[in-house]
């Protein structure tokens, strides 16, 4: 047999960072070691958010979701022995993305490396913050100058980075509808694309510089031919964008080039060894096409709808990429689906409606204008309640979750709380002290000093990133970093999407949502008011809302007045505003692992204000001890992602709200 010539395999990467600098520092040389070739770091809330650990609102989050960074003594400890000239370094990062790459290009100075040879990529894409993930910071204008100070600097100083990666991954999260994702992404590629032009920074015989250092990052869901055909769609707009909007030649220039990390979303709690091929399928949508192959992948473990998988879970997802690279003939042949007729007529369909979402949202004044406009926020809360309504309906069929559902039992969740990591609750001490420390023993007159060209910077015209520099090198922290810039810009709330979200599933007489109307307004009669209230909280910096919104749009159409305020709020903002709007119960939404610290705090604050009687709910990923300790402090209901039926769960709110004001059980099925 003749051998054939094989493709270089795609970057295979983790998305991995906990606990500390250390800690991660650790795991990044393991992963390393077992064939990894690129790294993915994941930062912690705080550090996305642009704020210290010892801020009150990173009480509870600090190395839960990722590594803490505070300073360039964190920097140094992450990539310790890792040498960051022969890497290739994505890190998720997005309002703090500017902060995040000084102090990595500083640290890399450090080590001697030559700033043209090294690699990766910024996330830096904050238009779908405000859309799903919820880590912005600033209001979108000078969020979007941050992100052009950004591109200007890397193309002319790191001029291999990927100063930005263009994230379609959050909005399927969040609910996108293939359209939709790429729409959405291809218009915020837009204004970052106008913006840099208009900047005037960029002479305009180097703008094909520009538009290659141009990344995206997407989402893999488990329907493989509309996936993959996606990708095709997605290639073909970005260079018809590139060539008729800005006018590139250059068809290298005009390449679209992506990584993936495969669908979350549909992970499930239940029956979660199913996840495997879910994630092997999902891979295969980015894989097995050529034409539309990813530069990158990374993939999640089986158990992340349970908690924080451990080493053992990254690494058999790592195995996963390596089987296929390795043992299989995939990377010896063309595409395989070039010339299908079934192909080619799913992407120009995706095409064509992509392209006409794309028009409708420059006719709006583009990304940006509908962003603050909230029609973006709006359309994928209103896709989300779909989706969700299908599921419920069972014209989505999710196996283990609403079809075939028995099970034999399963040996690697015996034990619930040891198939996950779990953080060491007393890390976050340790963390806030070596910060306390670090701000001790450095040059204050100097950060002082940094941290004034910075905000003289932000103030006028000047590029920004120079300065950012500065104060990384003069030992400047996140958190005042990220203040000096809110001096400046101020902060900015998204919309919520939620009150402009349409009506998802019908409640004609019959149907489980028009008997939980039913009870709603029975009970709000047994208590002789109007409507009963429901706050919806989201404590913490846990911007991930898309459950916290679908609850709010149901309790809503289900006859409830419902509080939502949208992300990152105290404790002791959720207990004002439970007592100032009279609320008949508390719902909080976490899904980073900070519930053990935040509810019981929510719980105390009510108590002590004299209102122990609203019942308070909890939901997200919480795993079972967790669940029945926050139970045991006095939680009247617990759900995590199994509890996939969100009218069944609004029932269950009203049933805890009778049996808070010693109402009998309603026999009204629900």
């Amino acid at each position: 047999m003749t051998e054939r010539q094989k493709d270089r395999p795609w970057l295979m990467r983790t998305y991995a960072g906990h606990s500390t600098a250390e800690a991660s520092n650790e795991l990044y040389r393991r992963n390393l070691a077992k064939g990894q070739t690129g790294l993915s770091v994941a930062f912690d809330l705080p550090t996305q958010t642009g704020y210290d650990p010892d801020h009150v609102l990173a009480r509870g989050e600090v190395g839960r979701v990722g590594v803490p960074v505070s300073h360039l003594g964190d920097m140094r400890r992450l990539f310790q022995d890792i040498p960051l000239e022969q890497m290739n370094t994505s890190m998720t990062i997005n309002a703090t993305a500017m902060w995040l790459l000084a102090l990595y290009q500083v640290v890399a100075e450090e080590q001697g490396a030559d700033p043209d040879k090294l690699q990766g990529t910024t996330q830096n894409d904050i238009v779908k913050e405000y859309l799903s993930r919820g880590t912005h910071v600033f209001p979108p204008v000078p969020s979007l100058r941050l992100t052009t100070d950004m591109i200007t600097y890397t193309v002319n100083r790191i001029p291999k980075w990927n100063p930005i990666n263009i994230c379609s991954y959050h909005l399927q999260e969040a609910g996108a509808t293939p359209v939709q994702e790429i729409a959405y992404a291809m218009s915020t590629a837009i204004a970052v694309l106008d913006a840099v032009r208009d900047s005037g920074q960029v002479p305009e015989e180097k703008f094909g510089d520009v538009v290659a250092r141009i990344s995206f990052f997407v989402n893999a869901g488990v329907r493989f031919i509309e996936e993959m055909c996606k990708m095709r769609a997605f290639g073909r707009i970005w260079d018809r964008v590139t060539r008729e909007r800005y006018g590139i030649e250059n068809p290298k220039q005009r390449r679209f080039r992506y990584g993936v990390q495969v669908n979350s979303l549909g992970l499930t709690e239940a029956q979660p060894e199913n996840n495997v091929q879910r994630i092997v399928l999902e891979m295969l949508a980015v894989t097995l096409s050529k034409d539309a192959r990813a530069r990158a992948v990374q993939l999640p473990a089986w158990n992340e709808a349970l908690g924080l998988p451990r080493p053992w879970d990254q690494q058999w997802s790592l195995r996963i990429q390596q089987v296929l690279a390795h043992e299989s003939d995939l990377l010896e042949y063309e595409d395989i689906f070039a010339g299908s007729h079934v192909i080619e007529a799913k992407v120009d369909e995706l095409v064509t409606e992509s392209l006409a979402e794309i028009d409708r949202i420059q006719q709006m004044g583009g990304a940006m204008a509908a962003v603050e406009s909230g029609y973006l926020k709006s359309e994928l809360v209103s896709s989300h309640a779909a989706r969700r309504a299908r599921i419920e309906g069972g014209e989505e069929k999710i196996v283990g979750v609403n079809i075939h559902e028995t099970t034999e039992p399963n040996p690697l969740t015996a034990d619930l709380d040891a198939a996950i990591m779990t953080v060491d609750p007393e890390n976050e001490a340790r963390v806030v002290a070596a910060l306390h420390e670090w701000r001790d023993n450095r040059d204050e007159a100097r950060a002082t000093e940094s941290l004034a060209a910075l905000k003289k910077a932000a103030a006028g015209t000047a590029n920004m990133m120079e300065a950012t520099v500065e104060c990384a090198r003069a030992g400047v922290t996140t958190g005042e970093w990220a203040w000096a810039l809110r001096d400046v810009f101020g902060e900015f709330r998204a919309p919520t999407g939620v009150s402009s979200a349409p009506v998802a599933v019908a409640a004609e007489a019959g149907t489980p949502l028009a008997l939980v109307r039913e009870k709603v307004s029975r009970t709000a009669a047994d208590l002789g008011i109007g409507r009963l209230r429901l706050l919806v909280g989201k404590p913490g910096l846990d911007g991930h809302s898309n459950g916290a919104e679908q609850i709010a749009v149901r309790a809503r159409d289900a006859g409830f007045e419902v509080v939502y305020q949208g992300i990152r709020l105290t404790p002791e903002q959720i207990t004002d505003a439970a007592l100032a709007e009279d609320v008949h119960c508390v719902g909080l939404s976490i899904l980073s692992g900070s519930h053990a610290e935040l509810v019981p705090d929510v719980l105390h604050r009510l108590r002590e204000a004299g209102a122990p009687d609203i019942p308070v709910i909890a939901g997200g990923i919480i795993p079972p001890a967790d669940a029945h300790a926050l139970i045991e402090a006095g939680v009247a209901a617990v759900f995590t992602p199994k509890d996939f039926g969100i009218t069944e769960i609004i029932g269950r709110i009203v049933d805890e709200i009778r049996k808070a004001n010693k109402l009998d059980p309603l026999e009204v099925p629900a």
